[in-house]
């Protein structure tokens, strides 16, 4: 998809695409589903619900298409890891011809929601939001190199509240072997499951929430994964063990909290780093590094504390635990803990392309069954950004580049705005093209359409 159009070529690549993903099911009508699914997450609906959906793919029998695609979502018992583990298969061998996996992301995501009979819906911290309020909450992880993220596992937090229900839990259908476990443990799940399946291995990425438990971090350490994680000011630290090294510790032999271990650091010891290129100023921070031991009497060994105080700030603003080899350079320990950003932004398409924010049936199954078929869609477009030869430009920004030259008129761009052309977001406006051309209407005016090709329905 380097040009301005979708191409017969792009076409075929994603019938293939979608083929692999239907062998994973091996049911006729749950194919047809599956494709037409997938076809309305990567149209441009204004809200990508199955109502939506079933009314652009099949105008004339709307409410059957719709019965079908509700069919497939909430009540076929089709295999999540299964499906996931196809799109990691055809993604992540694309990714790794732009450079190796380089970090495995562990964040959460949250979805408001007004009711409170869907499942895992409580009154909880929601960043859309920026306040406590109801939403569900997600766990994923992603791997990313320099050039894509994309997540590989997703599972709903289901509250304390929501697991002791058993009418509640019935009335949605959580299996019954899910119980209540924390975030930080649902996420260590997955990067055993992901060592388990042989994933290429990076090192593991969190924020704090994750960062100050301990059996998280003990766990990823015992899988011989290294990691980057952010603390709270308020974890304690231990001197280490050598004595040159703990010199700075003079007259402190009792633990100290990491903002109090900032304060040992001379001026000497803060360097400014830019760890890269934004779509606006470079971004660079002032950062130290510090050996410490960790966790009670030093039972996790010895570790670098990376320290981000910027000049004029009163208090450090950022603290990362990392297991990197302690002779590792500063730029690189900084580059590596800051690379979360991956996962910040890829939130924020799943969210505004592919609609994993509007999912609105009730059911664990349901749910899960939205999300996956959410990360595939996202699966073809990180594959397509993969393919392009300009992709590994990922701080361009649309400010700086021209608008496009119109050169054809029977050919016309297809964001005529200036555009990144290997963003997630073109792409995908791309590849709408192609998948609207295959529809009765047009998803944008309703105009009728003809199609030259008889085979060519997403029916």
């Amino acid at each position: 998809m380097t040009g301005q159009t979708f191409t017969p070529n792009d076409e075929r690549r994603f019938e293939d695409y979608m083929d692999a993903l239907a062998n994973t099911l091996a049911h006729e009508p749950r194919i047809a589903a599956l494709n037409g699914y997938c076809t309305g997450l990567l149209l441009p609906l204004e809200r990508k619900t199955m109502e939506t959906m079933a009314a652009h793919l099949a105008p004339e029998r709307t409410l059957a298409m719709q019965h079908r695609l509700q069919n497939f979502i909430s009540d076929a018992p089709w295999d999540d890891d299964a499906v996931l583990a196809t799109v990691r298969a055809q993604v992540l061998p694309v990714m790794e011809e732009r450079g190796a996996i380089g970090s495995w992301i562990v964040d959460d995501t949250s979805v408001p929601k007004k009711g409170k009979d869907s499942v895992g819906v409580a009154r909880q911290y929601c960043g859309q939001l920026g306040k406590v309020d109801n939403c569900q909450a997600l766990v994923t992880l992603s791997l990313a190199n320099a050039t894509a993220a994309l997540p590989i596992a997703a599972r709903l937090y289901l509250p304390d509240e929501w697991a002791r229900d058993e009418e509640r839990r019935a009335q949605v259908g959580v299996p019954l072997d899910v119980g209540f476990q924390t975030k930080p443990a649902i996420a260590l799940a997955q990067i055993r499951a992901a060592h388990a399946a042989g994933v290429p291995s990076g090192v593991v990425l969190a924020d704090e929430a994750y960062g100050a438990n301990a059996a998280f971090r003990q766990g990823v350490t015992a899988l011989g994964l290294p990691y980057a994680l952010g603390v709270p000011s308020t974890l304690r630290v231990l001197p280490p063990s050598d004595r040159r090294r703990a010199r700075r510790w003079r007259g402190h032999r009792e633990a100290l909290s990491v903002r109090e271990a900032a304060t040992l650091l001379p001026r000497s010891a803060w360097r400014g780093v830019t760890w890269r290129d934004g779509t606006g100023p470079e971004l660079t921070g002032r950062f130290a590094l510090l050996r410490v031991r960790v966790g009670p009497d030093g039972a996790e060994g010895e570790q670098t504390l990376l320290i981000e105080w910027p000049v004029g700030q009163r208090a450090p603003v950022g603290y990362w635990l990392v297991t990197l080899p302690s002779r590792t350079a500063l730029t690189t320990v900084v580059a590596t803990a800051k690379d979360r950003w991956w996962v910040e932004r890829g939130y924020r398409e799943l969210k505004r392309e592919v609609g994993l924010r509007d999912f609105q049936g009730r059911g664990w199954r349901g749910f899960h069954h939205h999300v996956t078929l959410c990360i595939a869609a996202y699966g073809f477009l990180v594959q397509r950004r993969c393919r392009h030869p300009q992709a590994d430009q990922v701080g361009t920004s649309a400010k700086s580049l021209p608008y496009p030259r119109i050169t054809d008129p029977s050919r016309l761009p297809v964001r005529p705005e200036r555009h990144v052309p290997w963003s997630i977001r073109t792409l995908r406006k791309r590849l709408a093209v192609g998948l609207a051309r295959r529809l009765p209407r047009c998803p944008c005016c309703q105009a009728p359409q003809a199609s030259d090709d008889p085979h060519a329905s997403i029916e």
